[in-house]
């Protein structure tokens, strides 16, 4: 492989450094050539080898302030940051308008959380150095520390301004339009970004991510399909133009997006889940299966794959096989409302109802509030004949849905059959007030409440 020149001088630094180490010989490098190795080594998290190149830098350029400067980084790195700054204040007592004091400065204070005086260097630092995009990208991670995203996006914009190319600097601009629910502001300066650096990969992606936040599905595809043609081996495009080509429900292309992320890197669960998911779309249910078998062979630890074959057999009206799997989804993630749900609904269908009540209540106890988790709920509890505990449930139900006709009719039928009539008719004129027309919905559910004289003679005052 082609080194450049610069490339070429540090790795033979490096060597000479390490063999110099390994003889025990005193070899001569210039300051810079030893900031370079120290760096290296931190970078690398080989602090030992660090400190030894300092210590040998220093005992030949005692002077150095690069190298001394590097020995505040060295310390601010292991949390001394006392002695960090009283080295500063000597070096900026010779060199007052070296912007990397400024910059040490505020890595100080920012340890010390003090991101405010933190900033105040920066913006000082602005004054003297050439590097005016590094100096942004920090102030901009110094906003972040503060939550203040306006201001960290602002400076993140400079420091693309002054260097399109900072990789990190794109990503955190677009975090932080986002984090601000600025998304089509952000798909805005992609744009502008793009006119730029056409051939940035990195933002056709983020604008197709945007898009797709958007559902604006479309862009999203072309978005994506430019990151492919600048990047072809970018996995991430193509899994996520598959995603997008599924929304807009041309399950070919999206099969297609998929198999491509697994011919460039290994098989994930992930794309074989959505390569069976989309089968199943198609209608080919032998495709399907064989995909979702391969999602949990490949990580048997993911649930959603256990869930995906689940489903299929629900549909397929395989309750016995569809109760096995939900089991194997349960056993790696039982706080999962939707699971609970499945598996009472199994349960119901195979008429184990102690166990479908029990899925029902652990699914609304994890959070699933939604209507008619309450009502298939409270069917099995009428079932059951624990018409109190439904009248209780119902009750808890109305504290979400107050207004909801279903819920009145059937507590009035509930009361009915316990021969609490007041509350009842209490009930019963709520439903009738909120919907009449579905008043036969007691006759549906409590025929032999439908059939007293008391409820057909109160029926029949609220006829139009």
């Amino acid at each position: 492989m082609y080194l450049d020149h610069e490339e070429e001088n540090h790795n033979l630094s490096l060597n000479r450094f390490e063999s110099m180490l390994k003889t025990n010989k005193v070899f001569f490098f210039d300051s810079e050539e030893f900031e370079e190795i120290i760096l290296y080594y931190l970078d690398m998290g080989k602090t030992n080898l660090a400190k030894k190149a300092l210590k040998l830098g220093l005992d030949q350029h005692p002077k150095s302030t690069g190298l001394k400067l590097v020995q505040v980084e060295m310390l601010v790195y292991e949390d001394k940051l006392d002695a960090a700054e009283k080295l500063l204040n000597e070096l900026y007592a010779i060199e007052p308008h070296n912007e990397e004091i400024f910059i040490q400065r505020a890595s100080i204070y920012s340890k010390r959380d003090n991101h405010e005086k933190a900033v105040a260097c920066l913006q000082e630092a602005l004054n003297y150095t050439d590097d005016f995009a590094d100096v942004y990208n920090l102030m901009g991670m110094e906003y972040l520390f503060m939550d203040n995203l306006e201001a960290a996006k602002e400076s993140f914009i400079k420091c693309l301004e002054e260097d399109f190319l900072d990789q990190s600097a794109l990503y955190n601009v677009v975090y932080c339009f986002e984090f601000l629910d600025q998304n089509k502001a952000a798909v805005d300066y992609l744009k502008t970004y793009i006119e730029r650096n056409p051939y940035s990969e990195i933002a056709w992606h983020q604008s197709g991510r945007l898009y797709y936040g958007l559902k604006d599905y479309e862009n999203a595809v072309r978005a994506f399909e430019f990151a492919t043609y600048i990047d072809d081996t970018f996995v991430g495009a193509f899994m996520e133009k598959g995603k997008a080509l599924e929304r807009l429900k041309r399950y070919e292309e999206a099969i297609a997006c998929y198999n491509q992320t697994i011919a460039l890197d290994d098989p994930t669960s992930y794309a074989l889940l959505r390569i069976g998911k989309c089968y199943e779309k198609l209608g080919n249910r032998a495709e399907a299966m064989k995909y979702f078998n391969q999602t949990v062979h490949e990580d048997p630890l993911l649930d959603k794959g256990w869930i995906a074959i689940t489903d299929f057999y629900i549909r397929e009206k395989n309750f016995q096989k569809a109760l096995f799997h939900v089991n194997k989804a349960l056993a790696i993630d039982d706080q999962n409302p939707g699971y609970w749900k499945r598996y009472a609904t199994i349960n119901e269908a195979m008429n184990f109802f102690e166990e479908a009540e029990y899925g029902y209540r652990k699914a609304v106890e994890l959070g699933d509030f939604e209507l008619d988790t309450w009502l298939f709920w409270v069917g099995i509890l009428q079932y059951l004949g624990e018409y109190e505990h439904a009248v209780h449930t119902l009750l808890q139900a109305s504290e979400y849905y107050p207004e909801e006709q279903e819920i009145e009719y059937r507590l009035a039928g509930l009361y009915f059959i316990q021969n609490l009539s007041e509350k009842g008719l209490f009930h019963l004129a709520n439903g009738l007030r909120l919907n009449y027309q579905n008043h036969t919905l007691i006759a549906t559910l409590f025929p032999s409440i439908w059939e007293q004289t008391e409820v057909q003679n109160y029926i029949s005052k609220f006829e139009k």
